[in-house]
């Protein structure tokens, strides 16, 4: 009996998808449940697990972009396992021992080659002493010029003529590959170009001494991971003061649909995060609800499955407002872009020690710069201005203002 495998349906509003990679071939035997292949929406990579044991025959190639309900492979699931694989090695033999001797004239052909340059005269392409001169006097090297001397011979004439390209090639390597954007990453190139074409966005800027929340997690950081199994990072901070900055300027938290702006009375806040197949932003529901353990262990599992590539549609759509952070690699200041139908998004960036001005004194200090990117149709100046100054005095700040002056109960120790 041939069972038939159809693409499930990822998520809502979701009709395609693309077979990103088969992770079996075509006559390979399957468990149920086994992983077979990778699929990609426009919105996450999921893998497709096998229906049933039995022979698979693909329906469809890698690459191909397929609709929800339609089906990609057959298993026979009446075929017996195989027992150690014999008949597929004595074909693999079968096919080595035919490639090789489909070589062999190749290598016949080869050493028939250097018979051809044989021919051919030592001047062919030889510069002249004087012609030598000039041409490395302009970093031009004798292969790239023809020469119109005897055989082909490079003359002096032909060095003075000779001009210097940028495009030149160099003795390095100039191979190149080409392969098919995943749909995920399709999408977000599309959504981002949206973005730039469809909303007012500008950024604005601010630096943030981290010396109060450096303190606190050395002092900290080992009771906490001890008490609750996650480390006291960063992630915490920034997001409870999102929370707090949102309820102080609500129209940040909003979005636009048509001519209505609307508001939200809730934070979902996004948190970027670098997959294997690019970036996923999954969502951290209700974060004004959760406390520093709650949100350091909602990133922690948030992040790990992004990374393991388990990360569902529904975990990454409905955010309000989203935090990236590309101060982990490496970034000291950037323009991050709005994840729409969001209005605003802040970018954290690298913490690097500077001088900084103290009491009229200078003293060294991490510092990090973070950026607001906002959509100004709906959020003024003032408003963003205020937003990421809240933000800056949470953070440096942060036993009083998130912490409500007792950090041993906010961080639950």
């Amino acid at each position: 009996m041939a069972l038939e495998m159809k693409v499930p349906s990822p998520g809502e509003s979701i009709t395609e998808v693309e077979i990103a990679q088969w992770l079996v071939e075509d006559g390979d035997y399957v468990e149920k449940d086994q992983a077979i292949a990778e699929i990609d929406s426009d919105k996450a990579t999921l893998e497709l697990p096998a229906e049933a044991s039995g022979i698979i025959t693909l329906k469809a190639e890698e690459g191909d972009a397929v609709a929800v309900g339609e089906v990609v492979c057959l298993i026979d699931t009446e075929a017996a396992k195989p027992d150690g694989g014999e008949e597929k090695s004595g074909k693999s033999e079968e096919k080595k021992e035919e490639k090789s001797e489909k070589e062999e004239p190749k290598e016949e052909e080869k050493k028939e080659e250097p018979k051809k340059s044989e021919k051919e005269s030592y001047a062919t392409g030889s510069p002249s002493p004087a012609a030598k001169k000039i041409l490395d006097e302009k970093g031009i090297e004798a292969k790239s010029v023809k020469g119109s001397g005897k055989d082909g011979r490079i003359t002096k004439e032909d060095a003075v003529q000779a001009k210097a390209s940028m495009g030149t090639p160099g003795p390095g390597k100039r191979g190149e590959s080409r392969k098919k954007m995943s749909m995920l990453r399709r999408k977000v190139a599309q959504r981002l170009v949206t973005v730039k074409n469809e909303t007012a966005m500008l950024t604005t800027f601010n630096e943030v001494d981290m010396s109060p929340i450096f303190a606190l997690r050395k002092k900290y950081k080992e009771e906490f991971k001890d008490r609750h199994g996650v480390g006291l990072g960063f992630m915490s901070f920034f997001t409870l003061a999102v929370v707090r900055a949102l309820d102080l300027f609500p129209d940040v938290n909003s979005m636009i649909d048509g001519d209505y702006q609307i508001n939200h009375d809730f934070k979902d806040i996004s948190i970027a995060v670098s997959g294997p197949k690019g970036l996923m932003v999954p969502v951290i529901r209700n974060a004004e609800n959760l406390s520093f353990r709650g949100i350091e262990a909602e990133v922690k599992r948030l992040a790990t499955r992004a990374r393991d590539g388990e990360i569902t549609v529904d975990e990454m759509t409905g955010g309000t407002f989203t935090i990236t952070n590309g101060g982990v690699f490496g970034s000291m200041l950037s323009t991050p872009i709005i994840n729409p139908p969001q209005s605003a998004i802040l970018g954290m960036h690298n913490i690097v020690e500077r001088p900084v001005a103290i009491d009229g004194h200078v003293e060294i200090r991490p510092i990090m710069y973070v950026a607001l990117s906002y959509d100004h149709r709906i959020i003024d100046g003032k408003e963003s201005v205020g937003f990421l100054v809240a933000i800056k005095e949470a953070l440096e700040n942060p036993e009083e203002l998130l912490m409500d002056n007792d950090v041993k109960r906010a961080l639950e120790l």
